[in-house]
């Protein structure tokens, strides 16, 4: 899931497609959300 990094609105289209903007406010950039889980790291 992607969102637009100007207005926060979800992509509706595919990221393989060339080309692609914000259908809202005409943006290029974006972003993949992330789940906010936090993993355990052991220390050596």
């Amino acid at each position: 899931m992607y969102k637009c990094s100007r207005c926060k609105e979800p992509v509706r289209s595919g990221m393989n497609t060339v080309g692609l903007q914000c259908e809202k406010c005409g943006s290029k950039v974006f972003y993949k959300e992330r789940p906010n889980v936090r993993k355990p790291v052991k220390g050596r």
